[in-house]
């Protein structure tokens, strides 16, 4: 598998708390964020890692230069913002196979790939979604599909009950993308999802897996706690290793 990871964002939420840094890079106990996605995907099976950047790239290229320097990993640059379609486009030009996982790196879902993939295989999407069942929220916008997962609708962020959010993990059918010849710089979510979604053979997938968005200091400070909890209790089975296997070990105890 490849994946393209977004990790171009400046953080603007979490500079209250957190250093001059990409967000990806936001440090959770002195370990940056991007450690934990990185380890996740490695766990994950992901062999080529395509970090799309922009916010002081340097940062982040020279960090996984440094601690990763056994993976495969490509870097693209916006050198102006692209936005997250313009970015995803970018990134897609490194893309060696017809359909790439697509996530936010400052975004945690501890999903199975595997079965991800498979549904998008076996539905022959152009697209496709990770969902989580939200409830008493009004930072994402509700996701509606039909009985067989078909997206239906993106709606607009407001306060819902209870509802399936768009977790920003997504398998993108590349070829079928880049055909569409949209403009250099888009927002993914508008001109793509929105605009094709009636279109495109696009499908959401519930998952329940631990989920975490660390955009905001609530959350980054949530994240934070569980990433302790979740140290202890390896502790507690006498796994001491060096950090990087602790960050992937961890998944376990984050459902």
């Amino acid at each position: 598998m490849e994946a393209i990871i977004l990790a171009g964002g400046l953080g603007t939420r979490l500079k209250s708390i957190v250093s001059d840094v990409p967000k990806c890079m936001a440090p959770i106990h002195g370990i940056p964020f991007i450690n934990f996605i990185i380890a996740y995907l490695q766990q994950q099976g992901v062999q080529h890692f395509i970090f799309a950047l922009g916010y002081k790239s340097n940062m982040v290229i020279e960090y996984v230069q440094m601690h990763y320097p056994s993976i495969n990993a490509s870097f693209t640059i916006e050198n102006t913002a692209l936005g997250t379609g313009g970015a995803i486009q970018l990134a897609a030009q490194q893309a060696k196979t017809n359909d790439v996982l697509v996530l936010n790196g400052d975004t945690l879902f501890n999903i199975n790939l595997k079965q991800f993939f498979l549904n998008h295989v076996q539905t022959n999407a152009h697209f496709s979604v990770a969902l989580k069942q939200m409830h008493n929220f009004d930072r994402y916008g509700a996701v509606t599909v039909n009985n067989n997962n078909r997206l239906q609708a993106f709606n607009e962020k407001q306060f819902c009950n209870k509802g399936l959010i768009n977790a920003g993990v997504y398998i993108l059918n590349i070829p079928t993308f880049l055909s569409l010849q949209l403009p250099m710089q888009f927002s993914f979510e508008k001109a793509y999802m929105e605009k094709y979604i009636g279109i495109h053979t696009m499908y959401g997938i519930t998952f329940t897996n631990y989920f975490i968005d660390i955009g905001i200091p609530t959350d980054y400070e949530q994240f934070a706690t569980d990433y302790l909890y979740a140290v202890a209790q390896l502790k507690n089975k006498n796994i001491t290793t060096v950090h990087t296997v602790i960050d992937a070990a961890i998944f376990s105890f984050l459902n």
